[in-house]
């Protein structure tokens, strides 16, 4: 699965990797949190390197719809239960900043995007019931969207909810201007190196010492930009729902999509989110949605054939060319957490939690974690970000736990009742027993591949993805290549080979 934003990825220079070396903040992960952060700090004269495992927005940035929007869903109805209309408006404000300073960052270095209205629209009376609910929030939070009874969709709606002067992209376009504008200003990025620990002093302010196959390198401040943080000492892993969704880019030959010029999302389920793109000269329809915890979905290929017959059935003549997915994390308390891990003498600091609405939410919190980090402040974030787990969410997040606990058993009970020796079909993948171990077996493009099944963070047993042939944890959300390659998730280092 390529997304259509990697499929027309843009040049990104890299750095080499200099083993030894030390840096006043060492940034990890290359997406648009990352990258942002980093760059914020080397303006400030700081000496930045951000370490890439993979490519830079290889994961989440390079895999999203592209949404630079303040119209989320049901996010800030949801905030204002979990919390109150004051945390909404601080969410407001620091997601306004972050969408305001990435589209001047777009104008200043001709970096192009499109001002779209953004819509959420319901199809039945209970979706309809919740866009009001939406409507009073954002009026609760400082924004003033229009309630409507119709929209140009070209099927019948019960209700929408319109923002004007929202904005969408090419996320790796957006992202490889930055990443250029980061090593513009003595920035170093360097892809293909994974973080796998760190060590830190026992005395406030030592420096820390950042664990690569490659070696070491040292630095005075540590940004965990990873999507989940890959260090378990901040205990986000048992705060956030990893959720994995689908997108496919259908081509528009021959034909206008009329209506089409705003970016649609529902409020019902299942989700279904369309946006259209130019990109090199042709035009598409992208499609999201289907949404699922990651791991406990049997059949995810049928997830997206299911995406496919619900937009050729309201778009009959458009074509899928690209079909891909992307993994988000739901917080428990419905705020991002960004800030400086707790209890830390350290200095080290992590960004998580977005919610699929990453866009907004990246740059918002590398604005706040570059202020912090330079000894400055944003009003907003200092009380935004110091909510955690609110007290209404603890049943929440130990049903969550539970859940994962239950999951543990559940996978190795299952994996050790299958002794099967026979291959599954080609593009799948079973857990069998070898031994007192589970093992996961899958055949890919005819060759068989044997791998554990175990999940080297906390020892969930894995489950076969067969839409992206992956091995995924449903634990935490750690994910696999079926050769057993750490994809991305918690865990930081790769299967270990079967027999």
């Amino acid at each position: 699965m390529t997304s259509l934003w990697q499929a027309t990825r843009p040049q990104f220079p890299a750095d080499p990797f200099m083993p030894g070396a030390t840096y006043d903040s060492v940034v990890v992960g290359a997406g648009l949190t990352g990258i942002i952060t980093a760059l914020l700090l080397a303006r400030s004269g700081q000496r930045v390197a951000v370490l890439e495992a993979r490519r830079a927005g290889d994961v989440t940035t390079g895999n999203t719809t592209g949404k630079i929007s303040l119209l989320q869903g049901t996010q800030l109805s949801s905030i204002i239960r979990h919390h109150d209309a004051e945390t909404a408006r601080h969410y407001v404000t620091g997601n306004l900043e972050g969408q305001s300073w990435l589209l001047r960052f777009f104008r200043e270095h001709g970096i192009p995007f499109d001002t779209r209205d953004a819509v959420t629209y319901s199809v039945t009376d209970t979706g309809a019931a919740a866009l009001k609910a939406e409507h009073e929030a954002c009026l609760a939070a400082g924004l003033t969207p229009v309630l409507q009874d119709a929209s140009s969709l070209p099927f019948a709606v019960t209700g929408s909810l319109r923002l004007p002067g929202q904005a969408q992209f090419h996320p790796l376009q957006g992202l490889a201007g930055l990443a250029a504008d980061f090593r513009s200003h003595g920035g170093h990025l360097i892809e293909g190196v994974r973080v796998e620990g760190i060590s830190t002093g026992k005395l406030k302010g030592d420096k820390i010492e950042v664990k690569t196959p490659r070696g070491t390198v040292w630095a005075e401040h540590l940004i965990l930009a990873t999507g989940t943080p890959i260090l378990d000492r901040g205990g986000h892993f048992s705060v956030l729902t990893p959720q994995r969704s689908y997108a496919v880019a259908f081509a528009v030959e021959g034909q206008t999509l009329e209506g089409m010029d705003e970016m649609f999302l529902s409020i019902d389920g299942p989700t279904r989110s369309l946006r259209t793109a130019v990109v090199d000269g042709r035009t598409y329809l992208i499609a999201g949605g289907n949404g699922h915890r990651v791991g406990r979905e049997t059949h995810t290929q049928a997830l997206v054939d299911d995406l496919v017959r619900w937009t050729q059935q309201h778009f009959p003549s458009v074509k899928p060319v690209h079909h891909w997915s992307a993994q988000d994390y739901e917080p428990a308390s419905a705020v991002p957490y960004v800030g400086k891990l707790p209890l830390s003498r350290h200095n080290i600091y992590a960004a998580t939690g977005y919610n699929k609405w990453g866009m907004t939410n990246a740059v918002a919190a590398a604005l706040a974690l570059s202020a912090e980090i330079l000894g400055g402040q944003m009003p907003w974030a200092n009380k935004l970000y110091a909510t955690r787990v609110a007290r209404q969410d603890a049943l929440s997040t130990v049903k969550t736990n539970a859940g994962a606990g239950l999951e543990l058993l559940n996978g190795w009970l299952g994996g050790l009742a299958r002794t099967s020796t026979v291959s599954p079909p080609e593009g799948q993948g079973v857990v069998v027993r070898n031994g007192a171990r589970p093992e996961g077996v899958c055949v890919v493009d005819g060759v068989t591949h044997r791998v554990s099944a175990v999940c080297p963070h906390l020892g969930g047993v894995l489950g076969w993805n067969d839409a992206e042939k992956s091995w995924d944890c449903p634990l935490h959300g750690s994910r696999f290549t079926a050769e057993g390659t750490l994809l991305e998730g918690p865990a930081t280092r790769d299967l270990t080979k079967g027999s």
